[in-house]
């Protein structure tokens, strides 16, 4: 206003309005190109590290489709089948425990790697095993690759992430893992099992190749006091012309309060300062495992064959609902949050129950009997969609935002470690509780549920649209 005003009456103060309005346009113009560039690096490196998850998916997958082959060409026994697949989570259990301390000592990025390595060899041990043995150490390599990614991958991606998109990019693992899962089981049907095991080399390669492009996390490499590479990095990921005084600040001020603090270990978590973390990232563990998401996921297509209802058609339901559904919860948790999704998937889980329950209450005692298939289907495809759109991905999510890093690594190692026991445990003892009563399984299971439920009003805190920093400091108050 004041330049105009010392324009004469000439027609100059016209001609020097259009330019301005013009500047303003292209302004907004550059800023809307400015926010995409912003994001641009985050979800292309989203988009490599999520190749991981979808690697944890392909070791899950393999086995169903390859069982009967497998077990006739090395004239395996039903025992030999079953230790084939359970060391799968043996691997997972012990790649859990140190999964923490790699990804502290070389970075998220190199822990990837480690994990690609394993995958690999596994893999190859796999293809070309004569005998148990050699398919034994192969499962058992892959298994120590996957065990490390659960861990890994959320904890590189909500590193990287802003706070406004953390949610949904991280719940991106939870989809990409099915994806494996339904991948495996889909082209397993039309491959033998040797190509079958090679197919699962693609996502490590485009991990291998896609992680040659991307930042290290930042948070990591202000740990490390790597201060030229964490500038650069962070840079990188909110794009060249970005402002990033205020995050690197806040990140820098963070790591430098860590930094008074001695070493940590296992131990330590259970200080005073964060008993709450440790209380709300066991018992998210504890609600997603025991609430029997793995023995119905294992042993799908015997409770439809129990219930009466055709096995493949009850399987390709099973495997269809579970991608889109996930999709959704992706797609909501940053605009709804952790603890509504959360609530609504413990409450699908508990009717999911009841409705599996009741259906093998009928056939048991001869009820009804033409509804009891409807009525079991129904209820585990409502039981798989309740887990798929929250419980399945949103405690790693929390997982992955609750901890400060100077605890982080050995939080996670923890925490998944106990996941993998417990999905051990449920995968396990299913059979032995089906045997002994149908029915009285999903009940058990829907009691957990509810209790799940309760545990989720009661402790998990709201973080979306949060800061990592933010988090941190209102749940681990001394």
């Amino acid at each position: 206003m004041a330049a105009t005003a010392d324009v004469d009456s000439s027609g100059k103060k016209e001609e020097i309005k259009e330019p301005l309005i013009q500047q303003t346009m292209i302004s907004a113009d550059e800023a809307q190109s400015k926010n995409k560039e912003s994001v641009a690096m985050v979800y292309f490196s989203t988009i490599v590290a999520i190749w991981g998850s979808f690697e944890f998916g392909s070791c899950i997958g393999f086995s169903s489709p390859a069982q009967a082959a497998i077990s006739k060409d090395l004239d395996l026994s039903l025992a030999e089948y079953a230790l084939v697949g359970s060391i799968l989570t043996i691997g997972a259990m012990i790649g859990a425990i140190t999964s923490g301390p790699i990804a502290d000592f070389i970075g998220r990025k190199g822990a990837m790697r480690v994990s690609v390595a394993f995958c690999v060899v596994g893999w190859l041990l796999i293809y070309y095993a004569q005998g148990a043995v050699a398919l034994d150490i192969g499962r058992l390599s892959t298994g120590y690759g996957m065990g490390v990614f659960s861990y890994v991958v959320p904890i590189f991606i909500a590193e990287i992430a802003p706070k406004d998109l953390r949610g949904g990019l991280t719940t991106l693992n939870q989809l990409m893992i099915v994806c494996g899962v339904s991948t495996g089981y889909i082209v397993g049907t039309v491959l033998p099992w040797r190509p079958l095991a090679l197919t699962g080399l693609v996502p490590c390669l485009i991990l291998l190749v896609g992680l040659l492009f991307v930042p290290e996390s930042p948070r990591w490499l202000a740990k490390m006091r790597r201060q030229k590479e964490f500038e650069v990095a962070l840079r990188k990921l909110r794009g060249k012309d970005a402002d990033i005084s205020r995050e690197a600040a806040e990140i820098e001020d963070y790591i430098k309060t860590l930094q008074h603090l001695p070493k940590s270990s296992m131990m330590d978590l259970f200080q005073k300062r964060y008993v709450r973390s440790l209380i709300i990232g066991a018992g998210l563990m504890c609600c997603q495992q025991f609430g029997g998401i793995n023995g119905v996921c294992f042993y799908v297509s015997q409770i439809f064959v129990s219930a009466g209802f055709p096995s493949t058609i009850g399987t390709i339901l099973y495997a269809c609902l579970q991608i889109p559904v996930t999709a959704m919860g992706a797609a909501l948790i940053d605009r709804v949050g952790r603890r509504a999704l959360l609530l609504t998937s413990g409450t699908g889980l508990v009717i999911g129950c009841i409705l599996c329950a009741i259906s093998f209450y009928m056939k048991v005692h001869e009820l009804s009997l033409d509804a009891v298939p409807v009525l079991a289907v129904t209820g585990v495809l409502v039981y798989v969609g309740s887990f798929s759109v929250g419980m399945g991905a949103i405690p790693w999510v929390i997982m992955s935002e609750i901890y400060p890093i100077n605890i982080k690594g050995v939080a996670g190692s923890l925490l998944t470690l106990l996941n993998w026991f417990i999905s051990w445990i449920c995968s396990y003892t299913f059979n032995y509780l089906m045997s002994w009563s149908s029915y009285g399984t999903f009940i058990i299971y829907g009691v957990v549920n509810l209790l799940a439920v309760f545990f989720i009003a009661k402790f998990v805190p709201e973080t979306k649209g949060r800061t990592l920093e933010e988090i941190q400091a209102s749940i681990n108050k001394s």
